[in-house]
């Protein structure tokens, strides 16, 4: 009985051990830079406080290699807003297409007044919007 019991747990870890742990299905992100947003598309100027409205940014992409990583939405004032978005970089093999990725960030007022949002366009361009918060 101690014999088939030491064989059990000796099969267990080999088949363990034979086991890869190995899911590589996607590619390691090699780095994350800044991407100027193209465009935004805003669809309401106007909004009620406590409301939310998704707001789309679209950008372009050099190589199907880079994507989409996240923003840096920035309260520059009481009621300015500074939006950065930026990309991921993964090693690997990747095509050099260039493709268009919309995007979107909930904005949220908790006060009414008039909101500047500026979004990064490169350099030292944004592009601004403005809503207005009843």
């Amino acid at each position: 009985m101690k014999k088939l019991l030491n064989i059990g747990f000796s099969v267990a870890l080999l088949g363990l051990l034979a086991v890869s742990c190995n899911d590589d299905d996607y590619e390691t992100i090699e780095s994350i830079d800044k991407i100027k947003i193209d465009s935004v598309k805003i669809v309401h100027d106007t909004m009620d406080v406590f409301s939310v409205q998704s707001i789309k940014t679209y950008s372009t992409y050099p190589s199907q290699c880079q994507g989409f990583y996240g923003y840096d939405y920035i309260h520059d004032s009481k009621f300015g807003r500074s939006v950065t978005a930026y990309k991921y970089i993964t090693g690997g093999p990747c095509t050099p297409n260039s493709y268009k990725g919309a995007n979107q960030i909930n904005f949220s007022p908790q006060q009414t007044g008039t909101y500047t949002l500026k979004f990064w366009n490169g350099g030292n361009s944004w592009i601004t919007k403005t809503i207005v918060v009843e």
